[in-house]
């Protein structure tokens, strides 16, 4: 088994602005494994607000020896590094690299067949006649994700449902919102029907959230980055957002899908950015989930070779060239 890793870089097509920062472009890190022939491919952005870089994951990935890399397992893999990226991008490139070893793919792997789902289209922040704008440009999208601050809210979502009356909506704070604000914009949420409200306070204000009967459901991101983190967030959140890059990679989001299923939460797919590549393997968890959140390649100017077939929305199974 041989392992390779690459840095790579991918503009976008507009800045990509939510309340935490404006992003023009991304680093990430092109992992591979190859034995035997064959080749397995996984792209990691890491965590950037927990400190990730792809110097660090380069560093931690360059630590693993031969002998280490020569009796890996999805199993295995959990052991050597902790949650984040460079676990995401040695697991994912483990998995693609056993789909291509057996007949059927990842689908034969995991028993369960790839169909086409729906993702969120995000809207950056902005201006509430700028959102609203984009939002009606993009009527051709029917779920959409506004990423808010704790300025003009309201009036951004106003504007938008104006714009966009048949749309899903979700929205994406950031951990920016205060408590007051929270509390204050409840009745509005429901009543211009947003269908999930992702991570509105700071992850150290989860208590806060802590058997609050609010009225729309209440989606974990930053506070909840791997399964170890499920059973302290359960009480203040009906929905978790599994990010591949956080938790570590495709074995550790199906535990946390399995935990989802099995007390009854909704789940959202999401993630950090990234290409065609970063998404597919977020594909497999999002066969089951409640929110898809994987529109990533929709904000690049250029994407890898085989990319993810994203028509109206509708994200196709990835090209076996592609992933899994």
């Amino acid at each position: 088994m041989k392992l390779t890793v690459e840095t790579r870089s991918w503009a976008m097509m507009a800045p990509f602005v939510t309340a935490g920062e404006t992003v023009h472009s991304i680093d990430v890190l092109y992992v591979e494994l190859s034995a035997g022939g064959l080749k397995g491919c996984a792209e990691t952005m890491g965590v950037d607000y927990l400190g990730e870089t792809t110097a660090s994951m380069m560093a931690e990935l360059s630590q693993l020896s031969d002998l280490t890399l020569s009796n890996l397992t999805p199993e295995h893999v959990q052991t050597l590094l902790p949650p984040g990226g460079s676990r995401n991008g040695l697991d994912c490139a483990l998995w693609d690299l056993r789909a291509k070893q057996c007949h059927g793919g990842i689908s034969s792997l995991l028993g369960r067949a790839m169909n086409p789902m729906e993702t969120l289209y995000t809207l950056s922040l902005d201006e509430p006649e700028n959102m609203a704008r984009s939002a009606h440009h993009a009527a051709h999208l029917t779920q959409l994700k506004l990423k808010l601050n704790g300025h003009k809210a309201l009036e951004c979502l106003q504007a938008v449902r104006a714009a966009r009356p048949e749309a899903s909506i979700v929205i994406d704070a950031n951990g920016s919102w205060s408590e007051a604000l929270l509390l204050d914009l409840g009745d509005d949420l429901a009543r211009l029907r947003v269908a999930l409200l992702e991570q509105p306070l700071a992850a150290d204000l989860d208590h806060c959230l802590q058997h609050l009967n609010y009225p729309v459901p209440l989606c974990a991101d930053e506070s909840c980055q791997a399964s170890e983190d499920l059973e302290r967030v359960a009480d203040c959140y009906q929905a978790i957002n599994i990010k591949l890059d956080k938790c570590g990679g495709l074995t550790e989001a199906l535990l946390m899908r399995d935990w989802c299923q099995k007390y009854d939460k909704q789940m959202m797919v999401g993630n950090m950015l990234g290409s065609s590549l970063a998404m597919a393997p977020a594909c497999v968890i999002a066969q089951t989930a409640d929110f898809v959140d994987l529109d990533g390649p929709l904000w690049q100017s250029d994407d890898v070779a085989y990319p993810l077939q994203i028509v109206d929305g509708c994200i196709q199974p990835p090209a076996p060239e592609l992933w899994g």
